[in-house]
């Protein structure tokens, strides 16, 4: 299927082809009508994004006119920036087609958003088509036509006149379109003579297509692109696409070949077990791939065995989510079996999975011996203080796990627990447990705690520093980003501010509110010292 799918007849082709240049102008005037007074980076000093934002607005309202649609004005806006954010636009499949029109040769957007927009299969096609042709530059440039009126920048190394062409090429031959249009950019001579890095590099790396009832003939789409190597994709977000069986052979099939890919979002779709047996295939194969959600699925309890049985062989998978999967005992024990030997895996979810006090004993079998894993999440699972006091013991008698965080958090824990806790915090003051209330604490007045903030108030006071000065001895890259556990570490061990778990647990709350693993203190750079009262 090609990018666009119109239909014109000859005669309406070649009366677009013959079009004067004074109609033609017409467009140029709406485009910069269209950018008169927004919000743009389109700066005199900066030519190439000014080019940018002139030649892509024109190409985007003509798109919108011949498919009827109306223009998305934030899009014509951000033609020049990296980010683009059309999530919840509503834009449909020709909405989403004339997206892909306006972005065939750009080359500054990295990332792209397109959640919530109903743009089916048949916008999904055309995405992908445009990676494709992006992708594909260097064999598309026999077909290059020069037909109409659309003025090409004078410095771009062609020893010719101003060039023009019309858009109405697209109609009759799509083919042309990437190449030609290549002709408006700035890099014109580099990408006839050999496609170079610093243009692929450029390309569209991130796009979250997520919500989009994109079904079996989307996901082929896409995996062909996937398939065929030729897009420099390596995030690709499609949670909640209507994806069933027969959309995991194809992902399965893709990703088996794949180079490209690291973060793959297929959470809220309805793969079941033959879906978790195809993936788990594709594991087994596949050596790019660090990131996979497949929450909210139906993998149960087989699915989950097939994909460990394939994640035993993989040495990329960096972050796992199965939550929401019903994987049950029977699949925790085929995740227990591969982190005994996996050395990659950091990142594990089974939230919410049916797993009770055995599946989580054995589990901790396996993180009595694994060096790798660092978040363990089981949140929502049917266990008990018993199996949440197994799992804490199990960190405690490997001495050379890395464990940062345990989410239990609607167990029912006691005292005992609690103590456990305290005396783990002074052995690995780094690691996190987060557990649900204490029993027969629940109506009790909780104990209370000085103020974390406070105390550090105090110390900069008395010692004339700043909070700059604390958090810049702890940070041992030198970056300003503290990782959260090595600032749980570092708090716990302060000779001068004495704190227990909870008090850092606070602290860390206010610090990191996002949860991004990470205490950034960029901001406190300016902040001048304490001084005394």
């Amino acid at each position: 299927m090609n990018l666009f799918g119109f239909m014109a007849d000859q005669n309406e082709v070649t009366s677009e082809i013959s079009e004067s240049p004074e109609s033609v102008s017409l467009g140029d005037a709406s485009a910069e009508k269209a950018t008169e007074g927004s919000d743009t980076d389109l700066e005199v000093e900066d030519p190439q994004k000014a080019f940018v934002g002139t030649t892509g607005t024109w190409l985007y309202l003509e798109a919108c006119r011949l498919m009827e649609v109306v223009p998305v004005s934030y899009f014509i806006q951000n033609m020049a920036k990296s980010y683009i954010n059309l999530n919840h636009y509503g834009l449909g499949p020709k909405g989403a087609k004339a997206i892909a029109i306006a972005l065939m040769t750009n080359e500054t957007v990295t990332h792209l958003e397109l959640e919530d927009n109903h743009m089916m299969a048949e916008g999904a096609i055309c995405i992908t088509e445009m990676l494709r042709k992006n992708s594909t530059l260097q064999e598309l440039v026999p077909n290059l036509t020069y037909l109409g009126f659309i003025p090409v920048r004078k410095d771009t190394g062609l020893n010719t006149p101003i060039t023009y062409m019309v858009i109405t090429v697209w109609l009759a031959f799509p083919v042309c379109l990437s190449s030609s249009l290549d002709i408006l950019g700035n890099k014109t001579v580099k990408i006839i003579h050999s496609l170079d890095s610093s243009f692929l590099s450029s390309l569209l790396p991130c796009q979250n297509i997520s919500n989009n009832n994109l079904d079996t003939a989307g996901a082929k789409a896409i995996a062909n692109l996937l398939l065929d190597n030729v897009s420099l994709l390596h995030t690709i977000l499609l949670s909640g696409s209507n994806f069933g069986e027969e959309s995991a052979l194809y992902f399965s099939e893709a990703l088996m070949s794949n180079f490209q890919v690291k973060k793959l979002d297929l959470s809220h779709n309805e793969f079941s077990e033959k879906g978790g047996q195809l993936l788990g295939q594709m594991l087994g194969s596949n050596s790019k791939l660090e990131i996979l959600d497949l929450s909210w699925n139906h993998l149960r309890r087989k699915g989950a065995v097939a994909l460990a049985k394939g994640l035993r062989g993989n040495g990329a998978l960096k972050i796992l989510n199965l939550s929401w999967n019903g994987i049950g005992n029977e699949g925790a024990n085929a995740l227990a079996d591969v982190l005994k030997v996996n050395d990659v895996l950091v990142h594990l979810d089974i939230s919410n999975n049916q797993i009770n006090n055995e599946g989580a004993k054995k589990l901790c079998r396996s993180l009595e011996a694994n060096e790798k894993l660092r978040i363990l999440k089981m949140a929502g699972n049917t266990l008990t203080v018993e199996g949440a006091t197994a799992l804490v013991l199990s960190i405690k008698k490997n001495s050379k796990s890395t464990m940062e965080e345990i989410n239990i958090s609607n167990v029912l824990v006691n005292k005992t627990f609690i103590k456990l806790l305290d005396l783990m915090y002074q052995i690995r003051p780094e690691l996190n447990v987060i557990y649900g209330e204490v029993e027969g604490c629940i109506i009790a007045k909780p104990e209370q705690h000085p103020n974390p903030m406070k105390m550090i108030q105090n110390h900069l006071k008395e010692h004339n520093l700043r909070l700059w000065d604390i958090f810049r001895k702890i940070d041992e890259e030198g970056n300003m980003k503290i990782p959260v556990a090595a600032f749980r570490r570092a708090m716990m061990q302060h000779p001068s501010i004495p704190m227990d778990r909870i008090q850092i647990g606070e602290l860390v709350h206010k610090l990191d509110r996002n949860q991004t693993g990470v205490v950034d203190y960029s901001h406190f750079k300016a902040q001048k010292p304490v001084e005394g009262e």
